[in-house]
């Protein structure tokens, strides 16, 4: 049996730059459940499923775009320091979570201090960078 878009299915995997340095595992914990083709997954993983049989294993390079983007210019953002509390001190590298207008946590990462602003980039941590994916499909329910 062949695993196909709909189906329920639990992988392990191992997730790493092109350069070798791992970002993820499953590694020593459960395997990771998820729906083929639901989009629950970023896209190169997800199309990476199809045709798999249980204790098939893979290694799928998977391009920015089909997986956490490029960097969007956008979000990088100019906060101004008179909203950082004074005795905060911020510094390149730093991650912070800001809130937005819905009220959910968005995360950044401190990119420079500025006498006015901080310069935050809110794009993904993994946007811009092929990721490299060893997968093994451990069942399809």
């Amino acid at each position: 049996m062949q695993a196909k878009n709909g189906d329920n299915v639990k992988v392990h995997y191992t997730g790493k730059l092109t350069d070798g340095t791992q970002f993820d595992s499953s590694a020593g914990r459960e395997p990771l459940g998820f729906t083929v083709g639901a989009g629950q997954m970023i896209k190169g993983f997800d199309a990476a499923i199809p045709g798999m049989a249980v204790g098939d294993k893979k290694t799928v390079n998977i391009p920015a775009a089909d997986a956490y983007g490029e960097k969007n210019p956008e979000a990088i953002i100019d906060f101004p320091k008179e909203n950082v509390p004074v005795d905060m001190v911020l510094e390149p590298g730093m991650p912070l979570t800001l809130t937005n207008q819905y009220g959910q946590p968005v995360p950044v990462v401190v990119i420079e201090v500025k006498e006015d602003v901080i310069i935050l980039d809110a794009n993904h941590h993994l946007a811009g960078e092929e990721l490299v994916f060893d997968i093994e499909l451990v069942s399809i329910n």
